[in-house]
């Protein structure tokens, strides 16, 4: 009877054991998924999840052959297929990295990728527990280390804004990524088609941050090749907590 290892439970029968390793990639990449889903990241929770549980299964699946055929010179290396998941991840990340006149987007969801790929061979190789403990460590870093770098900043400078950004085309995404790059909050996104001829569109939205952060906002918006108008200004009066 073929087996796998799990930790904490030994050596299991293959399907319980491969089962198990399943279900956890896929509750894992599904937890780091839904954050970046939530700050509209284009590596959502689908994309995490079948990263996750696809290096599990590779590394899984290479380390049956390996019990297999680990008898002469040609026994199965299951690090080589890590190996191989390392490339495949770095190739896939690569794509998620954006550049548009000189602005730099993405760099967060490729490390996310890269680091998603190394929790599902963690579980393929036996350990979901470890594989877990990394994964609320990832999680800790991608939800609180921006509220915690933002609490040694002054916030007295920060200011509430209205933006409104006049286009002829769809970039609702492209201002939304923009926007989650520099703070965590947005407030009240509309989008409203103008000209369906010309398909021109009026976006504006309110954020919170420092009159620095939002010139650098400012510039990278009106970098957009179909923005035609971005204006902003400054509400007296009003926070994030306002009512």
């Amino acid at each position: 009877m073929q087996t796998v290892y799990i930790e904490h439970l030994g050596e299991v029968e293959l399907y319980f054991g491969l089962g198990v390793e399943i279900l956890t990639g896929l509750f894992l990449g599904g937890l780091v998924g839904y954050d970046r889903e939530q700050k509209m990241k284009n590596a959502g929770i689908k994309t995490n999840i079948l990263i996750c549980i696809g290096a599990t299964l590779y590394t899984a699946i290479s380390m049956v052959l390996q019990k297999q055929y680990s008898v002469g010179l040609n026994a199965i290396d299951p690090t080589r297929i890590v190996a191989q998941i390392v490339s495949g991840i770095g190739f896939l990340g690569a794509g998620a990295i954006m550049q548009d006149k000189g602005n730099i987007i993405g760099l967060t969801t490729a490390a996310t990728i890269w680091v998603v790929a190394a929790i599902g061979v963690t579980i393929g190789f036996g350990y979901p527990v470890i594989a877990t403990i990394f994964t609320l460590t990832i999680l800790s870093v991608l939800k609180l280390l921006g509220p915690i770098y933002q609490g040694f900043e002054s916030t007295k400078n920060h200011r509430y804004y209205h933006i409104e950004v006049l286009s002829h085309g769809d970039i609702k995404n492209l201002v939304k990524e923009i926007v989650f790059n520099i703070t965590d909050r947005i407030d009240e996104l509309h989008e409203q088609i103008i000209d369906k001829e010309t398909n021109k569109r009026h976006i504006d939205f309110y954020v919170y941050l420092h009159p620095k952060k939002m010139r650098i906002m400012g510039d990278e918006l009106k970098d957009i090749v179909q923005v035609d108008r971005v204006h902003y200004h400054q509400i007296e009066g009003k926070s994030p907590t306002a009512e």
